[in-house]
């Protein structure tokens, strides 16, 4: 089953290559979408694909990056919407 998950992340987790580490998983998993900073320190990220696959991301995202301390993971599922052709980093 194909899903959708938009996932705010706080902690220490701008500066230490959150991006990046989610960016790349999220490509390594088949998924697609977009993870950025928020001006207020959150990372926020938009992903799409199969349901074991963001599940597996997650996981990725609550370890973090070894610099990061993520403290808290939001996650609210939405309808699958196939919106995107790729998983990358954006403003």
């Amino acid at each position: 089953m194909r899903v959708r998950a938009h996932i705010f992340i706080s902690g220490r987790v701008q500066g230490v290559f959150f991006r990046d580490h989610t960016q790349k998983w999220g490509s390594y998993l088949g998924l697609t979408g977009w993870v950025r900073n928020l001006p207020d320190g959150r990372v926020e990220t938009l992903v799409e694909g199969e349901k074991k696959d963001v599940e597996s991301l997650i996981g990725k995202i609550k370890q973090g990056p070894p610099l990061a301390l993520v403290g808290n993971v939001d996650i609210n599922w939405e309808d699958f919407k196939e919106e995107f052709d790729d998983f990358r980093i954006t403003w």
